[in-house]
């Protein structure tokens, strides 16, 4: 059993212990000595990690390393621009007589992904619109192997196994909780849009069967998801026998909902259902950075600086608060 996690590890902790690599490079620094760039995780959470001095008879070990694979690390706990970093003084990769236990290395959804997909699956089979359920309802089908397992990013928001999907029931459960208090939504139009928004992440980013992503794929770094989807959706809707105007309408969708031109975005949502896409997307990403930063802060604490959110340190109450599901469940 690992003594110490990912997420939970402290300024000035010395560690010897197993991690699943989530990325690896070899870089040259402004010595022109070669380092290596880590990224360290397991079930909890992730940690960067440098080897400062790898010298030219460790490369042959090193560059077997791959991403996926368990290593023992040997390191300090070191802080850099207010971020916590794995100083490595020894790596190697793990050998059987380790016993490792992948689900101690992995870092997956809250829920079963076999509940979820039933979930999602159930209100694409109640959308009314002929069409955009054959959409919704064929995607889901012919992905679903791949559904259970990936991704939802090679970093950041939903970058767990099964994240995707995790992602897509999020964000289905807030639409259709929008479309109680907006009664002028179009229930489908919010339903297809948030099932088919991502889908084509399933073939924008690699993944092994443990939901880790080592990069992106030719059409992923050519293309992106954006693009790939609206490409996809129109196939689909050819296939379902959609007709322009709503197929127009559900690529807008997947091209708007990052809402912005540096984001990938072309044109901003120009109908509620867009509009709305967008924020639950959005909402959700946040949300689910905010609980992966906070679940390792002990109460009356603060996070590490957060990239994703602008840079901010989050804090936790000291108080339990009541309302929570959480704590309803106690």
């Amino acid at each position: 059993m690992k003594q110490f996690y990912a997420a939970a590890l402290k300024v000035d902790d010395e560690i010897t212990d197993f991690f699943m690599v989530k990325s690896i490079a070899i870089r040259t620094g402004s010595t022109g000595k070669d380092y290596l760039d880590l990224g360290l995780g397991d079930s909890s959470g992730e940690i960067n990690g440098k080897k400062w001095d790898v010298s030219p008879e460790e490369l042959p070990s090193v560059k077997a390393i791959k991403e996926g694979d368990i290593v023992k690390i040997k390191g300090l706990v070191t802080e850099w621009n207010s971020i916590k970093q794995l100083r490595v003084q020894r790596i190697r990769k793990a050998v059987p007589a380790d016993d490792i236990q992948m689900r101690d290395y992995v870092k997956a959804a809250p829920e079963d992904p076999e509940e979820m997909f039933a979930y999602v699956l159930e209100r694409a089979n109640v959308i009314k619109d002929e069409g955009l359920r054959r959409i919704s309802v064929t995607a889901l089908e012919e992905n679903r192997d791949r559904l259970l397992y990936y991704p939802g990013a090679m970093r950041n928001h939903h970058a767990e196994m099964s994240g995707l999907l995790y992602h897509i029931r999020r964000m289905l459960t807030m639409g259709l909780k929008a479309c109680q208090v907006y009664t002028g939504l179009d229930k489908d139009w919010v339903v297809c849009g948030v099932i088919m928004h991502d889908m084509e992440k399933l073939n924008e980013l690699k993944s092994n069967e443990f939901g880790v992503s080592p990069g992106y794929t030719a059409q992923g770094n050519l293309l992106g998801h954006i693009v790939m989807g609206a490409v996809q959706l129109k196939e689909r809707a050819e296939k379902a026998g959609l007709d322009e105007e709503k197929t127009m309408m559900l690529q807008h969708m997947i091209v708007s909902h990052h809402y912005e031109p540096e984001f990938g975005s072309p044109v901003k949502p120009m109908f509620p259902e867009a509009e709305l896409l967008h924020y639950l997307d959005m909402i959700d990403a946040k949300m689910f950075d905010f609980e992966a930063a906070l679940e390792p802060v002990e109460p009356g604490g603060f996070s590490e600086r957060v990239r994703t959110l602008d840079g901010r340190m989050l804090y936790k109450p000291s108080f339990e608060r009541l309302n929570t599901e959480k704590n309803k469940n106690k």
